[in-house]
């Protein structure tokens, strides 16, 4: 891996950036436990196998994972307690992704079941970027079309003729790069050449979505993404079978599942792919692949270390052509302030204006599901988590993948690794200068009244809105008692932050999970209490206002909270309470 991995640093992609390296590893290889923490200083025992001989082995708890060998594994038929679980394993893998992004996830088995040339060989790797499968020496052929192009003027659809003349045209060509090219040494050229494997893609598929009016976490936009990738995949069929016509199919084509299943003839083995496209969607301006945008502004570090900020390129645009992106509005989204909060721009398009660390992981998922159902080859995503993010998110994420039929997926929580090529430009260290007033409270509000029981007695918050979003919240104990001077302290704030334009999910962060001893202690004897304090309460007050209340996931641990009695939530090494905010550690 080192060899490789020096190689390409020294062997540059166009003298500026070098080349992309991914190392693959069998969970069933004995060096798996050091792969896996290569990056970072009550099943069934987990079963190795050495690839040459094929026997098989149990890895011992009492290794070193940095250094261990072959040597230091016992025979399959010595498995005590003693040795690592199928489990174990599992939670490594979780537990490093959630540190350095890495593991990825590959579930080889089901490439294998796709596998269209399996008379030829059995697939164990994929190109760098895990979109590509590939049998050993075979060489990835890749293409894009820059789908948001394809969008009719009034943006209710896509000029789906047009799109299908540039599949064919797309097709043609990638089938044209497999005989123009030179290859390195004969082994590429000859499997190259069998199967003649291609892989048309598409990027701009967020701004597409934005253009034509849909949410990127949508159903709206899952069916959409099945439409466009059946679509796509059904004319790239039928380019290559055209060609098969003209220039003859691949020459691995009989026993390929082209010949035994589908009995069609066909140019290349395989047609489509996604990929991440993120140096070609920069040069092409639009959002990378089918990911959503990352951020409507975004810091870039480039390589001599330099770092810049940038506009999405679709929100300038619309922004100018609307006249509303003045530089107050890109002074706020240049600092993370959601567009829903920005009152210049168009509600409509605010609330479609959706970022990558904004959308649950489920949807990141489902919309690369939606793709890799009529994608021949694989689909390259990533399911992007904030900063904050748990293991269990991560755990959540690749049990996700697998459910929807994905051949393997990515997780990166933000700011795990230093020198993160893109982030959010809000995370840049300087001042925000511009001071915001509040806007004026109209006459007249609209809203909803939350009744929220706490250790005070009953408190009743109104969360109101006016024509640019929430602006004020007021709380109010039942009964005397308590303390309602902080009570109405922290609504003043609160309502005074959301008339400035701040996001109300910064505000949710910070008061939701504040304990309070007195609520505490009367939760034991009071179930009807289901708050840590008022703060608590105005915060999930707002977030059900929001229509964005989260229920306790299900957890098969019995062991129960002592302060409510609810159960715990493992989580790594800890034991927590998704009702009252109780951790116990160790």
């Amino acid at each position: 891996m080192k060899v490789f991995s020096e190689g390409t640093s020294a062997i540059q992609q166009g003298a500026f950036r070098r080349g992309a390296n991914m190392g693959m590893m069998s969970v069933e290889h004995p060096d798996f436990l050091r792969f896996i923490h290569a990056k970072k200083d009550p099943d069934a025992p987990h079963v190795v196998a050495n690839p040459r001989t094929k026997k098989m082995y149990v890895i011992p708890r009492s290794i070193d994972l940095a250094s261990y060998t072959i040597d230091n594994l016992l025979p399959e038929s010595r498995a005590t307690n003693a040795c690592f679980t199928i489990q174990e394993a599992w939670d490594m893998i979780v537990k490093n992704a959630h540190a350095t992004g890495e593991p990825g996830i590959c579930f080889i088995d089901r490439v294998n079941q796709n596998n269209p040339m399996p008379h030829i060989g059995q697939i164990e790797a994929t190109n760098p970027c895990g979109e590509q499968p590939l049998l050993p020496y075979e060489a990835c052929n890749l293409g894009s079309i820059e789908v948001s192009k394809f969008v009719v003027k009034d943006r209710r659809d896509l000029d789906w003729d047009s799109l299908a003349k540039t599949i064919q045209l797309a097709v043609r060509f990638l089938d044209d790069v497999i005989d123009a090219n030179h290859y390195p040494i004969p082994q590429i050229e000859k499997m190259t050449l069998g199967n003649r494997k291609i892989g048309l893609g598409i990027i701009g598929f967020a701004d597409t979505l934005i253009l034509m009016g849909i949410r990127y976490d949508s159903e709206e936009a899952a069916e959409f993404a099945e439409k466009l990738a059946s679509f796509i995949q059904e004319h790239a069929h039928q380019a290559s079978e055209t060609l098969a016509k003209e220039r003859g199919c691949f020459p691995n084509w009989t026993g390929s599942t082209w010949d035994t299943r589908h009995h069609r003839p066909m140019r290349n083995a395989a047609c489509t792919t996604i990929a991440p496209t993120g140096s070609i969607s920069i040069i092409a301006e639009c959002s990378s692949g089918i990911e959503p945008v990352f951020a409507f502004a975004t810091k870039r570090r480039v390589l001599d270390g330099q770092e810049f900020i940038e506009l999405h390129r679709l929100v300038e645009k619309l922004g100018t052509e609307g006249n509303w992106l003045r530089d107050r509005v890109r002074n706020q989204l240049a600092h993370g302030i959601s567009p829903r909060e920005i009152p210049e721009i168009p509600r409509e398009l605010a609330e479609i204006l959706v970022t990558a660390h904004k959308i649950a992981p489920e949807w990141h998922v489902r919309i690369q599901a939606a793709f890799q159902k009529y994608t021949d080859n694989a689909v390259s995503k990533t399911v992007n988590l904030l900063a904050g993010a748990a293991a269990d998110d991560v755990d959540k994420a690749y049990r996700l993948a697998f459910e929807y039929g994905c051949k393997g997926t990515t997780v990166y929580r933000d700011s795990s690794r230093e020198n993160q090529v893109i982030t959010a430009a809000h995370t840049i260290g300087q001042p925000y200068t511009q001071m915001l007033s509040p806007r004026p409270r109209p006459r007249k509000t609209s809203g909803q009244t939350i009744k929220s029981r706490t250790g005070c007695g009953t408190l009743f918050i109104s969360v109101n809105r006016d024509e640019n979003g929430l602006c004020e919240v007021f709380a109010n104990l039942g009964k005397a008692g308590g303390c309602p001077s902080q009570s109405e302290a922290t609504c003043r704030a609160v309502s005074a932050a959301l008339r400035c334009g701040v996001n109300p999910r910064v505000l949710i962060e910070q008061l939701k999970s504040i304990r309070c001893l007195s609520t505490i202690a009367r939760r034991k004897d009071n179930k009807d209490i289901d708050v840590l304090s008022c703060p608590d309460a105005i915060a999930r007050a707002i977030e059900e206002v929001l229509g964005e209340v989260h229920h306790p996931v299900s957890v098969p641990s019995v062991e129960k909270c002592p302060d409510c009695n609810y159960p715990l939530r493992k989580d790594s090494e800890c034991r927590v309470c998704d009702r009252c905010g109780y951790d116990k550690c160790g």
